[in-house]
């Protein structure tokens, strides 16, 4: 009996775990689409673009994706790594 009571509450925190990974990558995904349509918009280019300058300046600076998305959608300027990307 007091196993399975362990398992169960193994299951449940496995669930709980999962889920929170889960809204983390839904909130990652928001914040990048906005951040996409940001860039689009301030430069002239199309989604796809903006992506791959998003995504490589990322890369190319070990930063990680979602904050330099953040950073894209709080600034009021294009973060530089993302800029010389675009102007290339």
């Amino acid at each position: 009996m007091a196993e399975l009571e362990r398992e169960e509450q193994e299951d449940t925190e496995d669930l709980r775990q999962r889920v929170a990974q889960l809204e983390l990558a839904l909130e990652s995904r928001v914040v990048i689409e906005q951040a996409k349509g940001m860039l689009a918009a301030r430069h002239h280019v199309d989604l796809q673009t903006a992506f791959n300058a998003l995504r490589f300046a990322a890369r190319s600076n070990h930063l990680i994706l979602r904050e330099l998305a953040l950073r894209v959608i709080s600034e009021p300027n294009t973060p530089a790594e993302i800029v010389s990307e675009l102007s290339d």
